[in-house]
């Protein structure tokens, strides 16, 4: 729905109204791009007073990095969540990949990773150490991986993901390859070094 159209305003609980002054915002986001996330146009999508976001989030710089971290937390879950094929890591290790590059590529995640970096707001996403370690516990540890290499291959994996969402695209057009090369080539990367690390640790 257009940001310049009318909504009616409804009493919500403050947990409601925050999901729905962020669900506004993530519209936004994916329609626009980072630049789109105002406090006057949060507010009419959310069909809210600038007052209400205000008092939900402190700033619409608030509502940035709630948002980024709304879109970390659904991230992680869907990690979670997803099948995990006992005796066959690989296999879990591509699915998360498939996810983590679907997040950042097609929802407008690295484009909001970047602006909260730029704007010197990224300081401020302390979930993000929380929910890697719980990443690290509930999946990578039971692949048999060692804490300090799962969280250099989720390091390498975010930054790779961020990156491909920003500029993968664009990028691989402007030197004459096809749109999805970028990620394609990404991904086969990583999976190649995880692959290289399981074998390691079949060896030992």
């Amino acid at each position: 729905m257009s940001i310049n159209s009318k909504k009616t305003r409804v009493r919500r609980s403050p947990e409601a109204s925050r999901e729905n002054i962020l669900a506004a915002a993530e519209m936004l986001l994916t329609e626009k791009g980072p630049q789109s996330l105002k406090l006057v146009d949060v507010a009419a999508e959310a069909g809210v007073a600038n007052a209400t976001v205000l008092h939900h989030f402190g700033s619409i710089d608030g509502v940035q990095t709630a948002l980024m971290e709304r879109m970390i937390r659904q991230l992680v879950e869907t990690i979670l969540d997803a099948p995990f094929p006992e005796g066959d890591p690989a296999a879990a290790q591509a699915a998360a990949l498939q996810t983590l590059f679907d997040t950042f590529e097609t929802r407008g995640a690295a484009r909001l990773a970047a602006w909260l970096v730029l704007t010197g707001e990224s300081r401020r996403l302390t979930l993000v150490h929380q929910v890697v370690e719980e990443v690290i516990e509930k999946r990578m540890t039971r692949a048999g991986v060692a804490h300090g290499d799962a969280r250099n291959m989720v390091l390498v994996s975010v930054v790779l993901a961020v990156g491909v969402g920003l500029f993968g695209p664009s990028l691989s057009e402007l030197i004459g390859l096809p749109p999805e090369r970028a990620r394609e080539l990404a991904v086969d990367l990583l999976e190649a070094r995880q692959a290289a690390y399981l074998e390691t640790l079949r060896a030992d």
